[in-house]
């Protein structure tokens, strides 16, 4: 009940902004947290994104003489510089001497008893890309069940989802959860970290926590929020991340999506694709050390060109990938056993190879996906 009424309290505070005015982040307005941090020991789950105002959040809550136990990093570590997936060590913050505590390290990915031990109160602050594979999300769910186990208030610090003004793809089977799907939710499902969080407590899919949410103002489920920083290494710019939801899947096949290049996930290609009059070369570089087809030449497409409008129009799309396919020929090897815990269901890679339409396959998850939407609008603390 009680993130019911959070919700409901959400939703009037954010209706009252204008709609042209500057979106504000949670952590800007520090009138609504900083009061419940005094005299607490205050653990932080963020990273490079971060940022109120012109400052980080860590520096600015020492800074406010907040007792920081700890930092709390997500994959691709505080700095957000590590590869996907990269181990990253728990280390020292140079600037403020505080404590990281990697969720990437090779000790495992929940925070040890220890750790919990050490502080009061956990503050949330990241900026997710609204993605079923991105991790940050599932990341915060499970910082949010070791808070239940052990009674620490959760306060998320709420960020716009610049994917958000869309729902689209299907559900996740549960049979597929994995690191990149926590939960049965669509590939682009459309909520913030904010809602997500709430969503996740309401459905019973994570442990009921004691979570408040600082949501954003000024912000609404059709705003355009270009990201002020990059919030992994990959994903560089705006065009990049409206491409996120359909680039990624080639994560899941032989293909590169640019990883090694100057814009990965904008582009996909492999060394036998024909009919492409554009190729490129994925090189060794930060935040791809080790890319797919690493020094080899891919023919492909270049999507640099396509308009962020379109691509939000045309929502999660498979002709991509199904293009991928036809002009590679390589049948069943084009896909990887990854494809399915990106795509969430069983049923994507064989009509594709049984030649089905990107709108054919669209049809099959549409049902569904309309019942998330119901389900969705529960918990959604903006305007749509």
């Amino acid at each position: 009940m009680k993130h019911l009424i959070l919700t409901l309290i959400a939703i009037l505070f954010c209706s009252c902004g204008s709609a042209d005015a500057r979106i504000i982040v949670g952590a800007e307005q520090t009138e609504r947290y900083l009061s419940q941090l005094e005299g607490k020991r205050v653990a932080v789950l963020a990273n490079h994104t971060a940022m109120a105002g012109e400052v980080h959040l860590v520096d600015m809550l020492v800074a406010q003489g907040v007792n920081l136990a700890g930092i709390v990093s997500p994959e691709h570590g505080f700095r957000g510089t590590a590869d996907a997936g990269e181990k990253v060590n728990s280390s020292i913050d140079s600037r403020t001497g505080v404590p990281i505590w990697s969720l990437y390290s090779a000790k495992g990915r929940n925070l040890t008893d220890e750790q919990m031990a050490a502080f009061d109160i956990m503050v949330v602050d990241m900026q997710d890309v609204g993605l079923r594979f991105y991790t940050y999300y599932i990341t915060m769910l499970d910082v949010i069940g070791r808070c239940a186990d052990f009674s620490r208030k959760v306060i998320v610090l709420d960020r716009p989802n610049p994917n958000g003004m869309y729902v689209d793809g299907p559900i996740l089977d549960m049979r597929y959860k994995s690191g990149v799907g926590a939960l049965p939710i669509p590939v682009v499902h459309g909520l913030t970290m904010g809602e997500i969080a709430v969503m996740a407590i309401g459905e019973g899919w994570c442990k009921k926590a004691d979570v408040e949410v600082v949501p954003c103002k000024n912000y609404t489920h059709q705003s355009r929020y270009t990201l002020p920083i990059a919030p992994s290494p990959n994903l560089k710019t705006q065009h990049a991340i409206y491409l996120y939801p359909s680039t990624c899947l080639f994560e899941g096949t032989v293909c590169s999506l640019g990883r090694g290049t100057d814009a990965p996930f904008e582009m996909y290609g492999h060394p036998t694709m024909t009919g492409c009059s554009y190729s490129f070369t994925p090189r060794s570089v930060a935040g791809a050390k080790n890319p797919p087809l690493k020094d080899q030449l891919c023919y492909g497409v270049d999507l640099r060109d396509l308009d962020d409008e379109k691509i939000i129009a045309e929502g999660f799309n498979l002709e991509y990938v199904i293009d991928a396919y036809n002009r590679t020929t390589l049948g069943e090897k084009f896909f990887t056993a990854f494809f399915e815990k990106l795509v969430g269901v069983d049923y994507i890679r064989p009509m594709i190879i049984a030649g089905k339409t990107a709108a054919e396959i669209r049809s099959r998850w549409l049902p569904d996906l309309e019942e998330y939407k119901t389900l969705r609008r529960k918990y959604l603390l903006y305007e749509e």
